[in-house]
């Protein structure tokens, strides 16, 4: 191992043992920052209302519930909210997802995981980041990551594979991001720095299509997400000008 990489190991060395020196200190009373989307309270309950629209663009909607057993294991103030949206058409629907953390920062992980229990097949190759503007309250840039998947179905008696586009992202009080990692590091350097716990809550949306209509189900799915941020998220990226610039952005 060379120098650099030495330093750069016993920086993270560093980092993570004064966090977990912090997390000790502040653990009887620690404060959580604001979360970055809209909430209500939910009377007697740890847990906060996410409030979804139930109108996006042509879509209507259903909700999710969250299943029990999903609630018991996780921090009982962990929050979540699910809605189904559907549109003209078989195929147009989409589902949206928030889970929004409370003081324990494991209710949130790598969402990859989520869609390999769900049944999805992925490369980490096929995730790749990029940005969707947003135009209200201002203009800006969301960063998101893309995943594209593939799942095995049986539809009208015929094995078929069907692809899976899922877009997601992070949101906590002044931070966006796209990108686990990032969301991690800022997480420990804010907590250090200020002993406070940012509250993020990740956001995940997905649709399906049949192969060969990955790219208009993408396009789909940003008109979507463009049309719908402004009614939950309150954080807001830096004021943009110009034109929407090209779908990548650096992770």
């Amino acid at each position: 191992m060379n120098r650099q990489k030495w330093i750069l190991f016993t920086l993270a060395l560093v980092l993570i043992g004064g966090t977990a020196a912090t997390l000790h200190r502040v653990k009887a009373g620690l404060k959580l920052g604001n979360p970055g989307i809209h909430t209500d309270v939910i009377p007697g309950s740890q847990r906060l209302a996410i409030p979804l629209p139930e109108h996006v663009l042509n879509y209507d909607s259903t909700n999710i519930p969250t299943d029990p057993g999903v609630l018991e294991g996780l921090p009982h103030d962990t929050s979540f909210a699910q809605r189904f949206y559907y549109g003209p058409g078989d195929d147009n629907w989409l589902q949206m997802l928030i889970v929004l953390m409370g003081t324990d920062r494991t209710s949130i992980h790598k969402p990859q995981f989520c869609m390999q229990g769900a049944g999805w097949d992925f490369d980490d190759h096929d995730s790749t980041p990029e940005v969707i503007r947003i135009q209200s309250p201002h203009p800006y840039d969301l960063p998101v990551t893309r995943m594209m998947m593939t799942r095995p179905e049986v539809i009208n008696g015929q094995n078929v594979t069907i692809s899976g586009i899922y877009v997601y992202w992070f949101v906590a009080d002044g931070q966006l991001t796209g990108s686990h990692f990032t969301r991690m590091w800022s997480s420990a350097t804010h907590l250090l720095h200020t002993g406070e716990l940012q509250r993020w809550a990740y956001v995940g949306v997905l649709a399906a299509c049949r192969r060969g209509d990955e790219d208009a189900t993408y396009e789909r799915i940003k008109k979507f997400i463009a049309a719908s941020v402004p009614e939950f998220q309150k954080t807001t990226g830096p004021e943009a000008a110009g034109q929407s610039p090209a779908q990548t952005a650096s992770r």
